[in-house]
């Protein structure tokens, strides 16, 4: 039994919408460069911007939405809240420092997934949310709310072109179960696929570098 009702869910979303407006554009805006820059200029340079795209978004969302505007409705979202943080430093450190994760096109089932699931997080999510009734602002909105922020970043991990951290799937990994779960409950549609973003992106990714280490060690 959650905490909260749909209503008082949904509610979160037209406050939160309304109090950061205009932040939506420039979370388009940060992912649109963020798969310009890997699509036409694909390199170090991008590999961090794009990294910290995915670090700001997890942290605005996790100090943002979660902790301010959700936590009044839900104590927990302050242990969510804790999580998103982390996983946008987590990203930071692998992305900005150490340089872990770099962006491109490897052939492969991965690289499908992971344009699919972009598509659906910043064109398919939106659409859906005002056929089944919940238009701007009663909606998630990319780049700025968990779920869409998950379904992103899956998308755009498995458009990595080398093995990186899996330590970095951990924290979308179990927010997909927690967010997809909750959605089912809630009869958030859009929500609906997250639940099975994780289980899909972590297989994938592992086959994909066993099948990268095999190369390599025959080369």
């Amino acid at each position: 039994m959650l905490p909260f009702t749909r209503d008082q869910f949904l509610a979160v979303f037209v406050d939160y919408n309304e109090t950061i407006w205009p932040l939506q554009f420039t979370a388009y805006l940060l992912g649109v460069i963020a798969i310009a820059l890997m699509v036409m200029r694909p390199g170090q340079r991008a590999d961090r911007i794009i990294a910290g795209v995915l670090a700001t978004m997890w942290i605005w969302t996790g100090i943002a939405y979660q902790a301010v505007f959700f936590a009044p409705i839900n104590k927990a979202a302050y242990l969510f809240a804790a999580l998103f943080v982390v996983e946008g430093v987590f990203l930071a450190y692998a992305g900005l420092v150490r340089h872990g994760l770099r962006f491109g096109f490897r052939p492969g089932p991965a690289v499908w997934v992971g344009i699919a699931f972009i598509a659906y997080a910043a064109l398919a999510y939106p659409a859906i949310s005002v056929m089944t009734g919940h238009a701007y602002p009663e909606m998630p909105v990319f780049g700025v709310t968990p779920c869409p922020v998950t379904i992103f970043t899956f998308g755009m991990l498995l458009l990595t072109v080398q093995s990186f951290s899996r330590w970095l799937l951990v924290i979308p990994l179990v927010w997909s179960l927690i967010g997809g779960s909750a959605a089912i409950v809630l009869d958030v549609q859009p929500d609906w696929l997250l639940l099975v973003t994780g289980v899909i992106s972590v297989p994938l990714l592992v086959f994909r570098d066993r099948r990268i280490a095999r190369r390599q060690s025959t080369t």
